[in-house]
């Protein structure tokens, strides 16, 4: 997968990954605070290896000061994958419009029919 948006459905995936994302909107984090929600599932290699899943989708960045990382979110591929979403969205708005509008007519349909034959459905 080279593409970036391809990278980035690709690490928001995993339940894990999108946990550590949420986690960093609250601010830049050491990897050791990081990972300690997880540490009773998985071991702390298990989770650098989500962290660096985010770190090749420019999802995060991390930085070293001494035998310290931290992470902080980088939020440009989510924007690029939240515009390549919006357009779905468009669509699934109009299709449903265009659905509402001819149900619309359906039922003006019915009650005209109805009324006609002397009867009006409620």
């Amino acid at each position: 997968m080279t593409d970036h948006l391809s990278q980035t459905f690709a690490a928001l995936a995993d339940p894990t990954r999108r946990a550590l994302l949420a986690d960093l909107l609250k601010g830049e984090a050491y990897v050791s605070d990081l990972a300690k929600p997880f540490l009773k599932e998985m071991s702390l290699p298990a989770v650098t290896k989500h962290l660096k899943v985010l770190e090749k989708a420019g999802l995060i960045k991390k930085t070293k000061a001494a035998q310290w990382r931290s992470c902080q979110i980088n939020a440009a591929p989510l924007k690029d994958a939240t515009d390549w979403i919006e357009q779905y969205r468009e669509f699934w708005e109009e299709s449903f419009d265009r659905l509402d509008e001819y149900l619309k007519t359906i039922q003006a349909k019915k009650k005209t029919k109805g009324s006609k034959n002397g009867r009006s459905k409620t």
